[in-house]
């Protein structure tokens, strides 16, 4: 009896009232690269929204589980990942629309390339921007004034102001950054099982962040590489959406910065870093308003 063959890839999705993008984002996604297979699972966080229903459906080769509560985004994610076996594993959202090559180029070069722990291609919106997100620095105080201000976007090709999304680097190059986006992160399992998973403390937002962190420390790179890009419909928002989505972004990243630099919880590290994102959160809620919401880009 031949013992099945271990997947190469493992594609791990969390949805949430995801019904509308998972067809597509499933669809897009090859089953096999370079002759390995690829397994994909998806865990539903609002089960009877109508997503299981069409994975189930359309999607026979796709693992399907519903969460038995919403887990938020890293808990879910970790679900998914201890019922996988692939030797690398993609944490990937359901409102992207993948294609073998970048697939295949991202999975290759961590195979290659064992000083690698995270890996992103360039990600493009729908409307052919950049997200901007996928490739960013760790921030430091000036970085977050700067982009709540204005400075950043307005001297976009300067590393003095833009050191936080780094839009002074070419975007179609590839080089070591801080970290990418929670929206497509591969990683060989080795790395995951060493570094650990996602702090399930986070429910969303933030918890990107605090694993690349995590496994900067640990001494592997995080890797940007704009030579292959995928698609990422990251969508518009309502002026009554965003205050919302800005103030759970902003005290998420407060509490990820907290977590790694006040390791002794300190009362002054504590109120600098209190002060810093409720100005950085209250600067950019501003812009928001007087711009008409155009876009919801907190971060």
């Amino acid at each position: 009896m031949t013992s099945p063959v271990q997947s190469m890839l493992s594609i791990i999705i969390v949805a949430y009232k995801s019904r509308d993008e998972i067809g597509p984002c499933l669809a897009s996604l090859p089953q096999a690269i370079d002759g390995g297979p690829i397994e994909v699972i998806v865990v539903d966080n609002s089960p009877g929204e109508g997503t299981g229903e069409i994975v189930r459906r359309d999607f026979p080769r796709v693992r399907y589980v519903a969460a038995p509560e919403n887990l938020g985004f890293g808990r879910a994610n970790n679900l998914g990942f201890r019922q996988t076996s692939g030797e690398c594993v993609l944490f990937l959202n359901p409102d992207t629309v993948s294609n073998a090559e970048a697939l295949g180029h991202c999975l290759r070069r961590l195979q290659a390339e064992p000083e690698i722990g995270l890996i992103s291609p360039r990600l493009v919106q729908a409307d052919g921007k950049m997200d901007l997100a996928c490739r960013r620095s760790i921030p430091t105080l000036w970085d977050g004034f700067c982009r709540a201000t204005g400075l950043a976007a307005a001297f976009s090709g300067n590393k003095v102001f833009a050191g936080y999304n780094l839009t002074y680097l070419p975007a179609d190059g590839t080089y070591g950054v801080g970290a990418i986006n929670g929206a497509f992160m591969m990683a060989r399992r080795e790395v995951l099982e060493r570094v650990g998973l996602f702090d399930e403390s986070f429910f969303m937002y933030g918890d990107d962040l605090d694993l690349c962190i995590r496994v900067a420390r640990t001494g592997y790179r995080i890797v940007y590489d704009g030579r292959v890009q995928m698609t990422h419909l990251k969508g518009l928002s309502v002026g009554k959406d965003y205050d919302l989505m800005a103030r759970a972004i902003f005290d998420a990243n407060r509490d990820v910065f907290l977590k790694h630099f006040n390791p002794r919880h300190t009362r002054v590290v504590l109120w600098k870093y209190q002060l810093a994102f409720g100005a950085w959160k209250l600067l950019a809620r501003l812009r928001a308003r007087i711009s008409g919401y155009r876009r919801v880009k907190p971060i």
